[in-house]
């Protein structure tokens, strides 16, 4: 535990000067003594006054007493002690705990993260369904017709009737999209993805996305969160992978890029 202790020391009057000096050296010794033993951390005398303030340590309060009750110059000192609890903003104990997270082998530095793309995918688009103004926002359901997907290691075809995207217009135009598509492989294995995606930009831009004209994809945000599931054992590892999408959206057709976070 630590302790905030105040010392305020009031030598009796008529008491020679010979006693108050060895009382002094034998209270210099004593917390030298207690600063080897690591119950004496730090001593301050404040400019605004005569008391001295220290920061000790002890297994308790009582040990404590004993320690300041030892000390040569005790009878003259009025003491006042204030435990001390750790402070969550306290940097000394972040970085005590930094430390003992290297001393037991657990380092502070995470691994950065990195993007490897998995494929990218081109679909046209059919008719949009609008459904209209719902609790949730203005519905929109667009259909994924055909398209074509390559990558690395994977690569083959959109599977049309079980591939749309489920939209929420906002007011401003911002896109929120539930995007589930199916891909079969060249090898024809089937994934299932599901993203989570927005699409972002200025108003004017947002309307010329919403008329359908051609965009550069540089002048809008278009990003999605996917997840990919396969029940192809050699594919395993899409199951369990992280994985993030940026998006273009052109006239007729949509394109993603699909990214491993590894």
């Amino acid at each position: 535990m630590e302790f905030f202790v105040e010392f305020d020391t009031q030598v009796p009057d008529a008491t020679p000067e010979s006693e108050v000096s060895d009382r002094a050296r034998a209270e210099a010794a004593a917390a030298a003594e207690l600063a080897a033993e690591g119950h004496l951390v730090r001593l301050w005398r404040p400019a605004v006054s005569g008391k001295v303030v220290g920061l000790y340590r002890a297994e308790s309060a009582p040990q404590l007493d004993g320690l300041l009750r030892a000390l040569p110059m005790a009878g003259w000192m009025r003491v006042t002690v204030t435990p001390l609890e750790a402070h969550p903003n306290d940097p000394a104990d972040r970085a005590g705990r930094s430390a003992r997270r290297q001393e037991s082998g657990v380092g502070n530095q995470l691994p950065e993260p990195r993007l490897d793309q998995i494929w990218r995918l081109e679909a046209t688009l059919g008719d949009a369904l609008d459904v209209g103004d719902t609790t949730e926002g203005h519905r929109r359901i667009v259909p994924l017709t055909a398209g074509t997907f390559s990558g690395p290691e994977l690569s083959g075809k959109l599977v049309p009737g079980a591939s749309a995207d489920w939209q929420i217009i906002l007011a401003d135009g911002t896109a929120l999209g539930d995007i589930r598509y199916t891909l079969q492989t060249g090898a024809g294995a089937l994934l299932y993805v599901q993203s989570r995606s927005i699409r972002h930009g200025t108003t004017e831009v947002l309307a010329r996305l919403g008329r359908g004209e051609d965009v550069d994809a540089s002048e809008y945000t278009f990003r999605t969160a996917t997840q990919i599931e396969t029940a192809a054992p050699e594919l395993g590892w899409l199951n369990k992978g992280v994985f993030v999408s940026v998006g273009g959206r052109q006239a007729g057709r949509v394109v993603y890029e699909t990214y491993l976070v590894a």
